[in-house]
């Protein structure tokens, strides 16, 4: 029998103590130019865990420090690129080596009140406010 297989991705929240996150943005079509959580696909053969912390750092230049399993994410619709689930982390991490890197073309600090005016890739929207209400 053939089975179609979602991909499976991983997106980091990364903050502070100053209730500031980090966004990149991004380089690459699906919602290229759009402000997202750093994040991406995980390599054959990784752990969730181990894909976070190397997709936050070959995005953001930052090495994090994984706190909590956040939330699943599953929508058949929320990647133009097929079914993609995405298993979302919150973590810390030293802002000062922020850098954009790899696929983000820009990376930037952010607070809750910027939400409304940035263009967000994916349901980062969605993502950011379920964390941002807890």
């Amino acid at each position: 029998m053939n089975y179609k297989k979602q991909s499976i991705t991983t997106d980091i929240f990364i903050s502070n103590d100053k209730n500031e996150f980090i966004l990149i943005k991004r380089k690459n079509s699906p919602y290229k130019d759009h402000w997202a959580l750093p994040g991406g696909y995980l390599n054959y053969g990784e752990t969730v865990e181990n894909g976070a912390m190397r997709e936050a750092k070959e995005e953001t230049n930052i090495d994090v420090q994984l706190k909590k399993l956040f939330n699943v994410y599953s929508k058949m619709d929320r990647d133009p690129r097929g079914h993609t689930v995405t298993i979302v982390y919150l973590a810390k991490g030293d802002f000062k080596n922020l850098k954009a890197n790899d696929d983000a073309k820009d990376a930037n600090i952010f607070t809750k009140n910027d939400l409304s005016s940035l263009n967000l890739a994916f349901d980062h929207e969605i993502i950011l406010n379920d964390i941002l209400k807890k």
